[in-house]
């Protein structure tokens, strides 16, 4: 048995060290079907037990959590959370703003990055092309809030000239989930036959 655990513990070490000095640009196309099974498994949830999560992409427990340990070691897996239902907690609007700041430098934009991660409202948050700087996902208890978020926040960040903001009425698709199963090949057209 301990010789076992040592040629499992072995293991572990040698695909961490495989993984961990790749670039991380390089990980997915190096991942093999099993790899990308149990991320996909592991994104649609986190809490399945080791061995759950081994018998449902077909490996044994220890290879298993050898390959779930490499991947969070290469970055991979960044990290796992517990996702609210924003209703429950009292967070009914949610709103997308689009925020411009009077000038494009560095300072104005390291500013703007720098407040904006210290509010907790602010859900999302990304530095955009078009007509907008930023556009922010909030999610607020209600109108009021949104107002007091705006007001006596957002605005005061300085360098902001002009705030829109859009209210979601309904939620039709969310996920946390990326997509890393390969798409379908696009079928090839067919020959037409040739007759004689």
């Amino acid at each position: 048995m301990l010789y076992s655990n040592n040629l499992v513990y072995y293991a572990i070490i040698q695909l961490i060290n495989r993984i961990k000095y790749q670039d991380r640009n390089e990980i997915l196309l190096k991942l093999d079907a099993i790899d990308l099974r149990l991320v996909s498994e592991l994104q649609e949830n986190a809490r399945l037990s080791n061995v759950e999560l081994a018998a449902r992409v077909g490996l044994s427990p220890s290879p298993c959590l050898a390959r779930v340990r490499a991947l969070e070691a290469s970055g991979l897996i960044a990290k796992y959370v517990t996702l609210l239902d924003p209703a429950a907690v009292g967070l009914n609007v949610s709103v997308f703003m689009q925020v411009k700041l009077e000038k494009q430098i560095d300072a104005a934009l390291t500013r703007f990055e720098a407040a904006i991660t210290h509010m907790p409202e602010v859900m999302e948050c990304y530095l955009m092309t078009g007509d907008s700087d930023y556009m922010l996902r909030v999610v607020v208890a209600d109108v009021p809030a949104l107002q007091r978020f705006i007001v006596d926040r957002l605005t005061k960040i300085a360098g902001v000239s002009n705030i829109r903001s859009s209210f979601a009425l309904k939620q039709v698709k969310f996920k946390t989930a990326l997509p890393l199963q390969p798409q379908s090949p696009i079928p090839k057209a067919r020959k037409p036959k040739r007759t004689s």
